[in-house]
Parts: structure tokens; C-alpha cells; sequence
């Protein structure tokens, strides 16, 4: 177990993380010096007092450090006020069938599908195995449970004909370059948004991302999506470090959601009832690139894929070259 006083520091600290920008080195020092000169004692928690939400604080702080995305850290935080705001009662005296009830309750009270069940099993389990591994509980409640089965959903990539409409109905130099960066790099939506200029590599055609876990990997983009960025930059009369800019002042990144809008905006002039997202570029980069040979260890690394099964699901359902595999070897 932490010896008291060193738990106490590291919550201070882990508060004060989340707050505002400190330097943790520094604050830490400081509060062991003070409390080398005193004795912390404990006291034990009444059965109506929860410890949870200060352990969550401690195991955000603990993440945020790990490197994990905002985003990421934000779902975290909103997963674990939901479950401690349905138990008043300390840490280690939750148990499995506690779990269990708190699963079925909600799946019953929101209609969720499995899918969001398991995302919820997913961050309470990263919750409690830490607290487990850093004996702040001395059994993990979460160690029966078991995350559920769901069925994989066909990603209905977009063809060649689709993409050229998509691209004929562009009006801006923006939308041309965007849609094409989609395309021909197969980038997560977060990833375009913090693309910089000087990320780019021109002669390579090529640049580096963080993606998921904060992990950074080199993609590549195509010739005619390197003209259009280039058309698109040169025609700019801003500083803006961001490679892909808000077209009204003052200038600043293009974010997420007008990304979102500006592939709708898009979508729209094609007349096609079909949903079109920027995710959707990247279901279809992976699709395309199969179709014409790529193995699969390079799409993993060029989607940036830590699983390979999750590759590999675009391997299961391209059906049309199953077919063409067996008639060529028949």
C-alpha cells in the first residue's frame, strides 16, 4: 500500500495536474519537504462515503501522463461519474455482481447497444485494473467480467465512380485538397486537424501523425493530392502554421466538426442519399489499397493499427477478392 503521506502528495498533485499547468517535479518537492515534518494518519471511511471520485482523479492524472489524447481522457471522465455517481460506498467494498447490476441498469435505462456496453466494460476495467495493480484495492471486481460480442459492421467503402462525382461537385480549392487528402492518405479525422505545414514532407509526399495512444507514424499522400494541396497553399494570404484553415477571419485550424461540415456541404451537391463522413475516406483508402495488392502488415502500419485484427476486417469482408483470388488459381 502508499505510505499515507506519499498518497496525499500524488493526490495533490494529480489535482493540481488536472486544474492547471504546473511543474509536477517541482510541486512534488515542495510537498515532501512540508510533509516530512508531519505525521499522516488515516481515516477510515464510513459505509455512506465514496472514495471513487478522487481515485478517478488520480487515474486521469495518471493517464493523462500515460499520453492519452483529450478525447480519450474526456470519454474516460464522463464513463466514471456516471458509474460513481450510482454508488455511495468505498472502492474495495464494490463487487462483481455491483458490476454486473450498474451494466444492467444502465444497458435497461439508456436502450445502449452492445457496442457502447463494451466501451463502458473497456474504460471500467482499465479504471479498476489500475486501482488493482496499485493496491488501492485488494480485488479486482472486474476481473469476471466479461466484455460482449458484437458484430462486426460491413464498411461499405466508397467506388470509383462515387469518389470522381464527389470530386467533380467540389467548389473551393479547399474542398478539392481536403477531399483529396482524405482519399489518398487514409488519416483519421483528428489527425488532419493538427497537420501543419511543416509537416510535410514535398518531395517524399509524405508526413508524420500522432494517432491513437499518441503514437506517432509516417503516411503518404498521392501526386494529384499534392498538386491540389499546392494550389490550395499558394493561393492563401495568411501565416496560419495549419495546413488546412478556417476561410473566414481570423484565421485559425480547421476543426473537427468543420471538416464534418465541409464533406457534407459536399455530400449534398451529388444528390446521393448515401452517408457520406470523413471516416469514410479512410474505410475506403483501406478497401482500395487491398483491392489493388497491399498486404496487409503495410496497411496496418499505414492506418496506424495496433491490433491486427482490426486490419484484417477489411480483408474478411472484401468479398470481391475472395472471388478473384479462386478464379485465378482455379
Amino acid at each position: 500500500m502508499y505510505v499515507l503521506s506519499e498518497e496525499v502528495i500524488i493526490k495533490i498533485v494529480a489535482k493540481l495536474t488536472l486544474e492547471c499547468d504546473v511543474d509536477q517535479l517541482k510541486v512534488r518537492n515542495i510537498l515532501n519537504e512540508i510533509f516530512n515534518k508531519y505525521t499522516v494518519n488515516s481515516r477510515e471511511l464510513a459505509l455512506s462515503v465514496t472514495d471513487i471520485p478522487e481515485r478517478a482523479m488520480l487515474f486521469l492524472a495518471v493517464k493523462r501522463l500515460d499520453g492519452l489524447s483529450p478525447k480519450t481522457l474526456y470519454n474516460y471522465k464522463l464513463i466514471l461519474e456516471r458509474f460513481y455517481s450510482h454508488y455511495v460506498k468505498p472502492l474495495n467494498t464494490i463487487t462483481t455482481n455491483d458490476i454486473r447490476m450498474y451494466l444492467l441498469t444502465i444497458q435497461r435505462e439508456g436502450n445502449l447497444k452492445q457496442t457502447s456496453i463494451g466501451t463502458i466494460i473497456c474504460s471500467l476495467r482499465s479504471f479498476f485494473n489500475w486501482l488493482f495493480r496499485e493496491e488501492i484495492i485488494m480485488s479486482n471486481p472486474m476481473a469476471r467480467i466479461v466484455t460482449p460480442k458484437t458484430e462486426k459492421r460491413l464498411r461499405h467503402a466508397l467506388n470509383q465512380e462515387e469518389l470522381e462525382i464527389l470530386r467533380q461537385v467540389c467548389i473551393t480549392d479547399r474542398e478539392r485538397a481536403l477531399l483529396e487528402f482524405l482519399v489518398s492518405t487514409g488519416c483519421r479525422l483528428s489527425e488532419v486537424v493538427q497537420v501543419n505545414l511543416s509537416d510535410i514532407n514535398w518531395s517524399e509526399k509524405s508526413l508524420s501523425v500522432v494517432g491513437k495512444g499518441n503514437k506517432e507514424r509516417k503516411v503518404y499522400f498521392s501526386v494529384k493530392s499534392k498538386v491540389l494541396l499546392k494550389v490550395y497553399i499558394n493561393n492563401r494570404k495568411d501565416e496560419c502554421m495549419s495546413l488546412f484553415i478556417t476561410s473566414k477571419g481570423p484565421v485559425n485550424r480547421l476543426g473537427s466538426r468543420s471538416i464534418e461540415r465541409e464533406i457534407k456541404n459536399i455530400s449534398k451537391r451529388t444528390g446521393n442519399e448515401k452517408s457520406i463522413y470523413p471516416h469514410l475516406f479512410r474505410h475506403t483508402f483501406a478497401t482500395h489499397k487491398l483491392n489493388s495488392g497491399m498486404s496487409l502488415p503495410v496497411l496496418q502500419r499505414l492506418l496506424g493499427h495496433e491490433d491486427p485484427s482490426t486490419t484484417q476486417i477489411y480483408a474478411e469482408l472484401n468479398e470481391s477478392n475472395v472471388v478473384y483470388e479462386y478464379a485465378r488459381t482455379d
